[in-house]
């Protein structure tokens, strides 16, 4: 199946001093756009325990260009990386406009765990729920977060950075 695609509103308030989105903003911005994908549409699906409880276990983003607020939406693009027994992990692509040409300003990963809010504690992914977010992995034209490396540059590269001999 391909991503699961949402429109995102940023507003004027998730901009900082520089004019563009803040980082942490950001974050919520991400949160918005998994909502439907986990609790909207499961919910209509008879899926509704991912709704009564998950948590981030893990969260990485890399900007590629600035996010400035001009009332237009953003596409923000989910897909399903993979899919454990207690947890599951998420990539996006989130774009500078509404279209799937646009390009992307940030991608991201996170990793999310089933909660079990009444036990207080992490819980598996119920065989319907692995089907479900199964159907969300994408072949290979899917978004897929690959953190960025460091580009090693000058002496740094040659091993004589901080505290090379």
């Amino acid at each position: 199946m391909a991503a699961y695609v949402t429109d995102i509103a940023p507003r004027w308030s998730d901009m900082d001093s520089f004019g563009h989105v803040n980082n942490a903003k950001m974050v919520t911005l991400l949160e918005e756009a998994r909502v439907g994908l986990l609790f909207d549409h499961p919910a209509g699906s008879g899926l509704d325990e991912l709704s009564r409880g998950v948590v981030i276990a893990h969260l990485a983003i890399d900007y590629h260009l600035p996010i400035v607020v001009t009332g237009a939406p953003l596409r923000a693009e989910i897909a399903v990386r993979e899919v454990r027994t207690a947890s599951f992990t998420l990539d996006y692509a989130l774009r500078q406009g509404p279209g799937a040409s646009d390009p992307v300003a940030a991608s991201a990963r996170t990793v999310l765990v089933p909660f079990d809010v009444d036990a207080g504690r992490p819980r598996r992914l119920s065989p319907v729920e692995v089907e479900y977010l199964s159907k969300w992995v994408p072949g290979p034209e899917g978004p897929r977060y690959e953190p960025r490396r460091p580009k090693a540059t000058g002496a740094a590269s040659e091993g004589s950075g901080v505290g090379g001999a």
